[in-house]
């Protein structure tokens, strides 16, 4: 029997309840060691595991086949599943060129095999691969063969992994996801421009990494980052979409608090759009976006508690959650 939307948005809205709440951010808070940290966690039945990292695979795990057993169409989540495809080659071709693979290293869930990813590298096989990837995945071969710049390898393979999650929404009628996936790209370009203005970049490392997207001029971008930071940020001021001119402000206070200014904003639209829907893919992409919003805020919490950093500090670097 095809499962229906219907069917998944009922089951999914009381899956929710097992996502954080703000009560239970608070209780991660209060405590001073990791063991209790990770207890806690395995208590609530959030992941099993003996440190951090394992109860979010575990619970990684859990939620991936929850999703795959509920969505009527699974291909919904392939614009954020190719974002694993791309660290996965980005971890083959390195391990390979290197002669020290890691294995471990590698994610899941994944649209290409990582098995077939590293025999199209060993054998530079690049065409074998999807389209969406295989010219950007030999440029990068190359880039890593003949430069050994990992930094410009990685950003070939990143901005053809953004062009793919652009043509990708165009395919599914959903202005959530449209929204969401030009903000996402919009932002990853205003960090890759941000990152450059610092260092000493031409304009075909960023003719490479950047990517276009609405509302976004590339050119202006890249004459002002070559310029600097200052000049960069003016730019930046000046731009109203997507929050530009707010995120500047956050940045010249704090790089840490841009990051989280995004990561918000992000997390608000998925709030506005998939908590009120009532039907569609948006409330199971809700979810996984969920998920993902406390994991960073499970990971904020333990490197506080690690690093011996007070309460205050903590919170103020916390993000908002979809529990």
């Amino acid at each position: 029997m095809s499962l229906s939307y219907e069917f998944s948005i009922g089951s999914v809205r009381a899956k929710e309840k097992d996502l954080l709440n703000s009560a239970d951010v608070e209780q991660l808070l209060a405590y001073d060691n990791l063991d209790d940290f990770v207890h806690y966690l395995n208590d609530k039945g959030y992941g099993d595991g003996k440190d951090v990292d394992s109860v979010l695979k575990d619970r990684s795990k859990k939620m991936w086949a929850y999703l795959k057993s509920v969505a009527p169409d699974f291909d919904i989540f392939k614009p954020f599943i190719i974002e694993n495809d791309a660290h996965n080659f980005k971890v083959i071709l390195k391990g390979i060129m290197s002669g020290k693979k890691r294995d471990d290293l590698l994610v899941s869930p994944c649209t290409i095999d990582t098995s077939f990813l590293t025999e199209a590298v060993e054998h530079k096989r690049f065409d074998k691969l999807p389209e969406w990837i295989s010219s950007s995945a030999k440029e990068a071969y190359e880039i890593i063969t003949h430069k050994s710049d990992a930094r410009e390898a990685d950003a070939v393979i990143d901005r053809a992994v953004m062009e793919y999650m652009l043509s990708l929404i165009e395919e599914y009628k959903s202005d959530f996801l449209n929204e969401y996936f030009n903000t996402f790209v919009f932002y990853n370009n205003i960090k890759t421009a941000l990152r450059s203005s610092k260092t000493q970049v031409g304009a075909d490392y960023l003719k490479k990494a950047l990517c276009e997207v609405k509302d976004f001029n590339k050119e202006s971008v890249i004459n002002a980052t070559l310029k600097g930071s200052d000049a960069l940020l003016e730019l930046l001021s000046k731009k109203s979409e997507y929050g530009c001119s707010e995120s500047v402000e956050e940045f010249k206070a704090s790089p840490s608090l841009f990051e989280k200014y995004v990561d918000n904003r992000l997390m608000k639209l998925a709030l506005e759009s998939c908590k009120r829907a009532s039907e569609g893919c948006e409330p199971l992409i809700g979810y996984y976006l969920g998920f993902e919003a406390e994991k960073k805020v499970i990971h904020i919490i333990e490197s506080g508690i690690r690093t011996g950093a007070d309460k205050e500090t903590i919170r103020e670097r916390l993000r908002e959650i979809y529990g």
